[in-house]
């Protein structure tokens, strides 16, 4: 079984519980206005690597993960190669290795059901709180993130929901607890992150020649989703 990476992450710590091994996958069907990886839209760039490869390469750093680490694949989308995914993780279960699935919720519920039967955990990224806004800023569908979201509510796979805190577009009281009360719903939801909008991936699409769509939006500050953001969460 092949499939196009993008690129191996041997020691990642933001992808998950622990040390992990990070696989980020080649092609995304979104165009989020403020995706931190450009250079994984395209469905032709990246490696050709077969899973055997990628396995081979991960039991190397298996020393490093301890008991709470493991593997995490994210994008690009995970799901658009579901099938290699799929296969990777049932190699992983079978070498006792705790597996992450990194995704946006979008694409086929068939392929994600594949992926979910050795999945140890979903960190799925909630963009937005309504179906506009996900049309409008990434192309994508609420409908089908939620569908997903039942469906590892249905499987009993613990839950992280992500979202990204960007000024003017994703922040503000009213967002956060609409993002709030959308996670809760989810009996196997086991966490919430919020992360800040950066804009070091301006360089990126400098280099690819593309224009990035918020590069007048302002940073959010780290310390306004600890002391607000955060607090807000914990009365919803």
């Amino acid at each position: 079984m092949k499939g196009r990476v993008n690129s191996l992450q041997s020691l990642g710590a933001a992808d998950g519980p622990g040390v992990r091994f990070v696989v980020f996958m080649q092609g995304c069907p979104l165009r989020c206005v403020y995706c931190h990886n450009p250079e994984t839209w395209s469905v032709t760039d990246g490696e050709e690597i077969c899973v055997e490869d990628v396995l081979q390469r991960i039991l190397r750093y298996r020393p490093y993960f301890g008991e709470e680490g493991g593997v995490t694949v994210s994008g690009g989308e995970p799901l658009f190669q579901w099938r290699f995914v799929s296969e990777l993780f049932r190699r992983l279960k079978e070498e006792r290795i705790h597996t992450a699935l990194d995704t946006s919720g979008t694409g086929s519920l068939h392929g994600a059901s594949e992926i979910l039967q050795h999945t140890d955990l979903v960190l799925c990224d909630l963009k937005f709180s309504t179906e506009q806004n996900y049309r409008k800023y990434c192309g994508g569908s609420l409908d089908k993130v939620t569908s997903f979201l039942r469906l590892t509510e249905k499987r009993e796979i613990p839950l992280w929901i992500r979202h990204v805190v960007v000024p003017g577009l994703t922040d503000g009281r009213e967002n956060i607890v609409r993002i709030g009360e959308m996670a809760k719903r989810y009996s196997n939801l086991r966490n919430i992150e919020l992360l800040p909008f950066r804009k070091l991936c301006s360089a990126k699409y400098e280099k690819m020649g593309i224009p990035f769509p918020l590069a007048g939006n302002e940073e959010c500050a780290e310390d306004i989703i600890f002391k607000e953001y955060e607090k807000i969460l914990r009365f919803v």
